[in-house]
């Protein structure tokens, strides 16, 4: 499958094994994401870890930042997934470190999680670590005149809606303006009718509102958009991104997308990590995005 599986340790063997079977991969575990971190190279990033932007206990981040550079470097948002009831930072050490590896400060926040909080509160919380990152970023090498929100699957909800929609980032203070560009894999975007239990108490069922939708606020001035989906995804209809993408082109803004062939909801963010990066182009595709 790989040319250099004979090369490879037993676990790491079985573990790419299963990984390049798609839905095999699955990340919200977290032996699996502490193998995928074990296997991240760690000599091209450095991390600084559990930096505030709030009071609560969740609203913590992490920076990982190359560790050699030349000048100031795009900064990235990261916000994972979790259907908004589960995740944590550190699971995700992987897709920071793997940004920092190509030149970018990729930070990586938490954010408050259902039963706690509902829609729309982890939308502020998400917008108080972008206003951080505006404030702080400059102190790790970031130049946040390149600013991106980035995010997998409920964490590219996150990011679309504050791309997308002026209200959360302008109450946290940050000019929409600023965000160059938003990279969404695997997100929900237009969802309704809600279907699942824990989704449909976050959002509120059954009279969610349009404005819980990033679809609601595709317009000509949003911000560049690169969305990316896999074909086989059967978690997150990978018609969301069709659909977003193709009402941001009505809409006349820059939006590119892109689907997988056979690849698999985990699979797609598994395929940043450095060990997992043959399984699909995804790291470059974001570069080239970024880069454009």
């Amino acid at each position: 499958m790989f040319s250099l599986m004979s090369l490879i340790d037993p676990v790491r063997r079985r573990f790419l094994h299963a990984a390049a079977a798609g839905g095999a991969l699955t990340l919200v575990g977290c032996s699996v994401t502490t193998l995928i971190n074990q296997f991240t190279p760690s000599g091209r990033y450095r991390v600084t870890r559990d930096l505030r932007y709030g009071t609560a206990h969740r609203q913590q981040l992490d920076v990982c930042q190359p560790s050699v550079r030349a000048s100031l470097v795009p900064v990235v948002v990261f916000f994972y997934g979790g259907n908004w009831d589960s995740g944590a930072r550190a699971d995700y050490l992987f897709a920071g470190a793997a940004l920092a590896a190509r030149g970018y400060l990729a930070v990586v926040p938490d954010y408050r999680l259902f039963p706690e909080v509902r829609f729309p509160d982890f939308l502020h919380d998400c917008a108080a670590a972008v206003r951080w990152t505006v404030d702080h970023a400059g102190e790790f090498g970031g130049d946040t005149a390149r600013l991106y929100l980035m995010g997998h699957s409920a964490g590219a909800y996150n990011a679309a809606m504050l791309a997308l929609d002026s209200e959360y980032l302008q109450a946290a203070g940050v000019e929409q303006r600023r965000i160059s560009g938003l990279i969404g894999l695997a997100g929900p975007y237009d969802f309704r009718p809600l279907i699942g239990k824990v989704t449909r108490e976050v959002f509120g069922y059954p009279d969610t509102p349009a404005r819980t939708q990033p679809i609601s606020f595709a317009a000509a001035g949003a911000p560049r958009s690169l969305l990316v989906t896999g074909s086989a995804d059967d978690i997150v209809d990978p018609g969301n991104s069709r659909r977003l993408a193709a009402r941001l082109r009505e809409q006349g803004a820059s939006v590119r997308e892109i689907e997988y062939a056979n690849l698999g909801h985990r699979a797609l963010i598994g395929a940043v990590a450095a060990p997992l990066q043959r399984l699909a182009p995804v790291l470059d595709d974001i570069s080239a995005f970024i880069g454009a």
